[in-house]
């Protein structure tokens, strides 16, 4: 598998960033309000969703998570996005949950914490994900002796690799040890694709695999599983959700072309998309009018196989049309080009081209990483307009100055403007900005430090500030090693 990294890359400089004075601030479209379905931001400005390893290994909210997002909040962006947040009441590590009551406590002080931080100004989201199994790397050994399921067809096909018709008949801990003894183009003759696929990267469950008592019956349980969710997060305050349709996760894989289900929710344009409308119709139905109700999706899988772009034209007129209050756009970050990982470690999905197409860096082919989804976000756009639907269109991608952001929306790519990285780097941006302090903002580098501490399931901080004053005694939330501080330096860092 590849690595990710473009071929015949070069370095690109960070783009000149055009800070704005206070006067042109105050003109310009990216501080102007926009209508997200039943609420009003103040600016076009958004923190997107991502996730900090924060939470306890229960999914419980902690006061560094809440430090996390009171610090961007601090910023006043015009909205922020609360981490992927599984709906599912299972075992998932440090990850947030949302899918018992007894997580709600947490969620309030959550919702509080940034309504006090911003001064009622962001409005508060939170991203609702669903996942299927995908398990570590294993060991040869163990995987030949504990996890592979044998059966007559790897008999045949060792008794024909190797001349010997006794394998036919051979008992199975003969059979096993004969196959763990194989070259691995030998292994690869006797396994099937997903076998050999297993041994490689770790098992991973997927939406086709139908055969799969609780993959089949996902169509009857999502539903109910996201608007209960989705009916917790309104009793914690917050002001709306976002379905996480994006990425390497269940609801992606379910609008993927390589989705083929035969039993009505794959195979086609619509097959694809009757899960994520029905996911949403029944968030609908249980939350107020006045709460907001969004996705995030793929302008582009990348993938060989995967959706395009016209896809995904097709996915978001329909999605606008069934009434979601935005679309928020992303591309690649898949599982199927991820670069393979060591043994004992689970396949991250930002590794491989569609990973490098999510998050690029500086090193980049010549396009490079700035403002590199927006020629799809506008077509995107474009086509929602053209159905008569007004629905507003979150952009992201290196939009890292006030240059890119304002052109993108003076142009007409987009609606609002996301900054994940150069949120991470300095929470106050978009304030300094605002407030014609732009020289004042720390730049971010655009080397996916921040991405590198996530692949590791590591507390995400960002170079830049991550070791500043870290001695003092006011630095009093750091990471687990003590080596880091968890708060970026600033009115409350």
């Amino acid at each position: 598998m590849s690595t990710g990294s473009p071929e015949n890359r070069i370095r690109h400089p960070l783009p000149e960033p055009g800070w704005p004075s206070l006067e042109a601030a105050a003109r310009a479209r990216l501080f102007s309000p926009v209508r997200v379905g039943p609420v009003t931001l103040g600016s076009r400005t958004w923190v997107p969703a991502m996730v900090p390893w924060r939470a306890t290994l229960e999914g419980e909210v902690t006061p560094a998570l809440i430090a996390w997002y009171a610090r961007f909040a601090a910023g006043r962006p015009g909205a922020l996005v609360v981490e992927a947040t599984g709906i599912r009441d299972v075992p998932s590590g440090p990850l947030l949950r949302i899918g018992h009551d007894r997580y709600l406590p947490g969620l309030t002080r959550l919702v509080e914490a940034v309504r006090e931080a911003s001064g009622g100004e962001t409005k508060l989201f939170i991203q609702l994900i669903d996942f299927l199994a995908v398990k570590r790397r294993p060991e040869p050994a163990v995987y030949f002796s504990r996890f592979l399921r044998i059966d007559q067809g790897h008999r045949a096909r060792l008794a024909a690799l190797t001349g010997d018709p006794s394998w036919s008949t051979a008992d199975e801990v003969n059979l096993r040890g004969a196959l763990l003894g194989l070259s691995r183009e030998q292994q690869a003759e006797v396994l099937t694709a997903r076998e050999q696929e297993a041994l490689d990267y770790g098992h991973r469950e997927r939406v086709t695999d139908l055969e799969l008592p609780h993959v089949r019956s996902l169509p009857e349980v999502l539903p109910g599983l996201f608007a209960a969710a989705a009916q917790r997060a309104e009793a914690a305050g917050f002001d709306g959700v976002e379905l996480h349709y994006a990425h390497a996760y269940t609801m992606a894989s379910f609008l993927s072309r390589t989705n083929d289900r035969s039993d009505g929710y794959g195979g086609s344009p619509e097959g694809r998309l009757r899960l994520p409308l029905e996911v949403y119709r029944a968030v609908r139905n249980v939350v107020r009018p006045e709460t907001v109700v969004g996705a995030r999706f793929l302008a582009d899988e990348v993938i060989l196989g995967g959706s395009r772009v016209e896809d995904a034209a097709y996915y978001a007129v329909e999605l606008a049309r069934a009434g979601l209050d935005f679309l928020s756009l992303s591309k690649g970050g898949k599982f199927d080009d991820a670069k393979q990982p060591r043994v004992g470690h689970s396949v991250y999905p930002y590794t491989g081209p569609s990973g490098h197409e999510c998050m690029p860096t500086v090193w980049s082919d010549s396009v490079g990483p700035f403002g590199r989804q927006l020629p799809l976000v506008r077509q995107i756009r474009r086509a929602v307009l053209a159905a008569g639907l007004v629905v507003p269109v979150v952009a992201a991608g290196g939009l890292n100055t006030f240059r890119l952001a304002e052109d993108a929306l003076l142009r007409g790519d987009a609606d609002i403007i996301a900054a994940a990285r150069q949120s991470l780097a300095d929470p106050d941006w978009w304030q300094k900005m605002r407030e014609g302090r732009g020289d004042e903002i720390r730049r971010c580098a655009v080397t996916n430090y921040c991405e590198g501490l996530d692949q590791h399931h590591k507390e995400v901080t960002c170079r830049l500030w991550d070791r500043q004053d870290l001695e003092s005694p006011l630095v009093t939330l750091r990471s687990a090693d003590g080596k880091r501080r968890l708060v970026a330096p600033g009115p409350m860092g």
